[in-house]
């Protein structure tokens, strides 16, 4: 199994990470034939906070029949985010993994490229919580329904409202392409049970 890891300009990197690790503990210490693969526009990709990190894949030679499952984290609007997260070519890898009924995992505000893809109309969702709501406010004029919880799971869509939910994301993709039972065992490794 693959996923597509989606990193976009000034994403967070306590977002991107638990993806990286838990998919990495699956496959080493729980022979799990699961692999992640980091896309970007550009062959390096920096960081909300200057982290550069190397992309193995560039948006523009994505095969999405390749890939089982796609994740994207969020990142800062101040560093640019939104540029790429907006761009038609992240909108339409979107639906074309959406399409294929093939799973989606966004971390905080990389809810919103789902949205603007128009794949979260009429579905439950959430986003970033604080700052007195209004980035779910913001969200729920895509025609999002909003949930309250920190992870919001419609179909094979989940959306989460922080950082601090990345690895209950990446836990749930998981177990999503592999068993309940196999993202418990390896929760409980790492010490999340």
């Amino acid at each position: 199994m693959k996923i597509l890891l989606l990193c976009l300009k000034a994403f967070e990197t306590m977002e991107f990470s638990p993806f990286i690790d838990i998919m990495g503990w699956a496959h080493d210490d729980f022979n799990c034939d699961i692999h992640v693969d980091i896309c970007g526009f550009n062959p390096k990709i920096m960081s909300t906070f200057g982290v550069t990190i190397t992309a193995d894949i560039l948006i523009d030679n994505v095969d999405v029949n390749n890939y089982d499952a796609l994740a994207i984290p969020g990142g800062f609007e101040e560093y640019g985010f939104y540029t790429e997260a907006y761009h038609d070519k992240t909108l339409n890898l979107i639906r074309s993994f959406y399409s294929q009924h093939k799973p989606i995992a966004s971390v905080c505000v990389a809810a919103f490229p789902l949205a603007k893809s128009g794949i979260l109309n009429k579905k439950k969702a959430t986003t970033y919580h604080l700052r007195g709501g209004y980035k779910r406010k913001e969200l729920e004029k895509f025609g999002v329904i909003l949930g309250e919880e920190w992870l919001a799971i419609d179909d094979n869509i989940i959306t989460s409202s922080c950082p601090r939910t990345a690895p209950d994301v990446a836990f749930r993709l998981l177990e999503l392409l592999t068993s309940t039972e196999k993202a418990a065992e390896v929760k409980k490794a790492m010490g999340y049970q």
